[in-house]
């Protein structure tokens, strides 16, 4: 294609971006005769090349074409961003495709879906901008790897997907992905199971959040499943009642906007065309108040792009046809100059340039004289916009009160107990009572965040030990701006925070402790599952070249870090608590394995080895089983390989008893003793032979004969859960073929049945339950159901698997135990992992928490909770009082 010189040399002044790609894609515009043309068609390139690079060179070509039709004043506003918009849906559509294939070749393309939201969703995406996708997948037909759960499999694709779209190299980028407007971007994975979000959007989504589906369309993946799960939550964006809720949170985010970008709020020089009073974000939100106010009732109100939706409000009498005609003309020409801004060099950016030549630039971009000419251009329209968004009704501050009088009012009415203690503690904050307060920006971000922070806190039990908790969090925290105003600028980790200090005790003193925990909550990955032991073991030994003591507290610090995730996930209600308390596992484990190693390694430098032998450790109780409590201890037995007899090889040799003894009481240390980082775990070593009384760590052979000869039932029964977790592959095999032959009935004939009914006996004289809920001691609790597998295994010899829960399924499934007990099991232990977060002490939880515990359970609601636990405690009671009396075999 012919250019005249003298629009080319205006392009090249006012582009170094376009100036490059014009010498680049020469060929490309040669084979152009107009701009009569499909952009996308003429774009295309070699399809033999990688798609990733084929995307990249085919992303640059549309940018060129369609910036050049623009600054030509061929392609008006609405083909430049349905252009731009066409190629990123196509764009994404490929990428999804190309992830799909490459983890599963040739399979179909079906189960994964992008919805675009913002400016790609109402075909109006920038020149240079980002695209706002939500991700979903259908489990049942999501093509997945046989290793691969389906969320596995649906976070690699997006994760595949985005890397394609956004990976750079010499032929630049395809597009930047932002995924932050899927639900609770802080607590879930990338990609959400469409059942999931449809759940989400008809039950808990905030206004906003349906609002930003005004501007919503399936565009890629499998396009079908896309629109069904629109078609579902349709009735949920669109109310028929007035969304007062969303139009107040809409005002408050312009509020904001002007509050936060004030340098970019006065007209002129470095005026912010999206963000400024009287700019792109404030007729959007014009367009949106009314579309929510009516859209509910009017089908044909819900244009999804800015423009339309003006032109259908004043079609409707919605709206005056003068107040749209001057929105429509100040969007177009803000839009446009928007696009020029970002020619200059691909950058995303909305701000004119805050200097002369800079803005002279971009004025003769877009053919006016100089920057005094575009300023000249902009203003009438920046007051027409501001102006009229200004008398839209009700923009009022939800600030908090100053006076002190009037907060504690407000702080009553809210439910606080002494408005006048709590006004003295916010007074505090705002004077800069801590550290982290004392700059006039974190007390602006305090001021901001306050209401929705007060209006979390007033649902607790007790709102003012929930804002004491808050106090001692902001009394550790070296600097409070930046959580400030991300609690201000995410309100789902707002209230995300506000339930944590609301009806999480457990995790509330945790924070209050260790104030950097707070840094786990803003990761995106943070309310995702745990990886494996070996995974874990990877990201603990991250430190181990830094020294033993640093390694001490990185563990330390992962360790606190996972646990306290691991509790917020359940209180989130994001995670089963049995899919917890399997993680808790999965961290201990982890920790025991790399601090075993270190200690190990750290010891053999003076005392070195012991030639022939090796520490062994096995875990027992929860741990053995699999299934932690935040507050667990650790039931640890050790002991160690080859000749008891024997000595180490080191500077100080020692004997091998009086080795490996020393050996595990510096293990024990390091996974109990507090550092810096903090705690770790209790351990407890009493299930040793011969208990408390007998050595720390003996030999695998006399574990062994000790077992076989003088172990007690109680012993014999801790073992049904006992597994080795350190040591060589041959150690850990060798002693689980110790425990095996035992619990096979290598051991003393034993009345296993009648000592096990003495035991529970004494145990329930001297310890009684803590409360009516606790899961573990009250009658019909985990104790008796633990006694019942475990005397079962014992008496049969069958089902002896350290996990319960398999256990009982083996059991259960050969009529040993009644088929209703492995519910009983999960339900009980359900109820324990959430206990230890929200009530510790086995009391009944406020009212505000008792939702919390019954969806953590399962149930509908607490009358339905209590219902159940009444009658999975009749069944585990019945059942160990049938074992425990003799009406079922056993091993006399």
């Amino acid at each position: 294609m012919q250019f005249l010189p003298d629009f080319l040399e205006r392009v090249r002044a006012g582009s170094p971006f376009l100036s490059t790609l014009i010498d680049r894609e020469a060929d490309c515009l040669n084979r152009i005769d107009s701009f009569d043309i499909d952009v996308l068609a003429a774009a295309v390139a070699d399809p033999d090349m990688p798609l990733a690079r084929r995307l990249r060179i085919e992303r640059r070509r549309v940018a060129l074409l369609v910036a050049l039709g623009d600054l030509a004043g061929a392609y008006d506003l609405t083909r430049v961003t349905r252009t731009l918009s066409d190629f990123a849906d196509h764009a994404l559509h490929r990428a999804i495709l190309q992830a799909i294939e490459e983890r599963t070749p040739g399979a179909e393309p079906v189960g994964f879906a992008a919805i675009a939201l913002g400016k790609q969703g109402s075909h109006e995406l920038n020149y240079s901008s980002d695209i706002d996708p939500i991700l979903l997948y259908d489990p049942a037909i999501l093509p997945r790897r046989e290793k691969d759960s389906p969320a596995e499999a649906a976070v690699r694709i997006g994760k595949r997907a985005v890397e394609l779209l956004q990976a750079r190299d010499g032929d630049g980028y395809v597009l930047r992905v932002d995924l932050r407007l899927r639900p609770s971007p802080e607590a879930t994975p990338i990609a959400l199971p469409v059942d999931a979000a449809v759940s989400y959007y008809e039950s808990a989504a905030l206004p906003w959040e349906r609002a930003a589906f005004i501007r919503a369309r399936a565009v890629a993946g499998d396009v079908a499943l896309g629109r069904r799960f629109l078609d579902a939550i349709r009735p949920f964006v669109w109310r028929r009642a007035l969304d007062y809720g969303a139009i107040g949170e809409i005002r408050d985010i312009t509020r904001r906007i002007r509050e936060h970008y004030a340098q970019g709020q006065a007209f002129g020089p470095g005026y912010d065309l999206k963000r400024g009073r009287g700019g792109i974000r404030e007729v959007e939100f014009f367009a949106q108040v009314h579309q929510l106010v009516h859209g509910g009732r009017d089908a044909d109100l819900r244009a999804p792009a800015t423009r339309d939706a003006l032109a259908a409000l004043a079609a409707g009498g919605r709206i005056a046809a003068e107040e749209a005609a001057l929105m429509d003309a100040a969007y177009t020409l803000f839009r446009t100059i928007e696009h020029r801004l970002q020619m200059v060099d691909d950058r995303q950016t909305h701000s004119l340039p805050d200097h002369g030549e800079a803005l002279d630039r971009v004025a003769r971009l877009h053919g006016v004289e100089d920057g005094g000419a575009l300023l000249d251009l902009l203003a009438p329209h920046v007051a027409a916009v501001g102006a009229i968004y200004d008398r839209l009704d009700g923009a009022q501050t939800s600030r908090l009160p100053v006076d002190p009088q009037s907060l504690a009012d407000r702080l009553e009415a809210m439910g606080f107990a002494s408005g006048e203690q709590g006004a003295r503690r916010i007074a505090d904050w705002r004077g800069g009572a801590y550290p982290a307060l004392r700059s006039p920006a974190a007390r602006a971000a305090l001021e901001d965040s306050l209401p929705g922070l007060v209006a979390g806190l007033a649902t607790a039990a007790d709102p003012h030990a929930a804002l004491m908790r808050l106090d001692a969090m902001l009394a550790r925290l070296p600097s409070a701006i930046n959580l400030f105003r991300l609690l201000e600028a995410q309100p789902a980790l707002a209230r995300l925070l506000s339930t944590i200090l609301c009806h999480a005790p457990t995790l509330a003193e945790a924070l209050a402790r260790r104030a950097v925990l707070l840094d786990a909550l803003i990761d995106a990955r943070a309310l995702e599952p745990v990886g494996s032991v070996d995974e874990l073991v990877a990201e603990m030994r991250e430190r181990a070249g830094d020294g033993y003591e640093r390694l001490l507290d990185h563990v330390r610090d992962v360790v606190n870090e996972k646990r306290f995730m691991l509790g917020v996930q359940i209180v989130a209600g994001t995670s089963d608590p049995l899919a917890v308390a399997a993680g808790y596992a999965r961290v201990a484990e982890a920790a025991v394995r790399v601090l075993a190693a270190a200690t190990v390694d750290e010891f053999a430098q003076r005392h070195g080895h012991v030639p022939g032998s090796e520490l062994i450790v096995l875990a027992l109780g929860r741990l053995g089983g699999g299934a932690l409590t935040h507050a667990s201890d650790l039931d640890l037995i050790y002991c160690f390989t080859g000749d008891f007899a024997a000595e180490s090889d080191g500077e100080k040799p020692l004997g091998a008893v009086l080795y490996y003894n020393r050996l595990a009481q510096r293990l024990t240390a390091a996974l109990s003793v507090q550092t810096a980082s903090g705690p770790l775990y209790e351990v407890d070593t009493r299930l040793r032979p011969s208990g408390a009384q007998g050595p720390l760590v003996v030999s695998l052979a006399g574990f062994e004969r000790y077992q076989r000869e003088d172990a007690w039932t109680w012993e014999h029964m801790a073992l049904a859960r006992a597994r080795p977790i350190v040591g060589s592959a041959t150690g850990q095999a060798e002693a689980a073929e110790i425990i095996a032959r035992v619990l096979g009935g290598d051991r003393p004939p034993r009345d296993i049945a009648a000592e096990a009914a003495t035991m529970r006996a004494d145990m329930a004289r001297h310890k009684p339950p803590s409360g009516p809920l606790d899961a573990k001691l009250a009658p019909g609790g985990l104790v008796d159901l633990e006694f019942a597998v475990h005397v079962t295994q014992l008496a049969t010899g069958r089902g002896l698997a350290p996990q319960l829960g398999a256990a009982i399924d083996v059991l259960a499934g050969e009529g040993l135990l009644p088929d209703t007990l492995r519910p009983a099991h999960d339900f009980l232990t359900r109820l324990l992992v959430t206990m230890r977060l929200v009530a510790p002490d086995g009391q009944v939880p406020s009212d505000a928490t008792q939702p919390i515990l019954a969806a953590a359970l399962g149930c509908a609601d607490w009358p339905a909770a209590l219902a159940r636990l009444d009658e999975v405690r009749q069944i585990v009671a019945t059942t160990w009082a049938a074992i425990a009396t003799g009406e079922q075999d056993g091993d006399r």
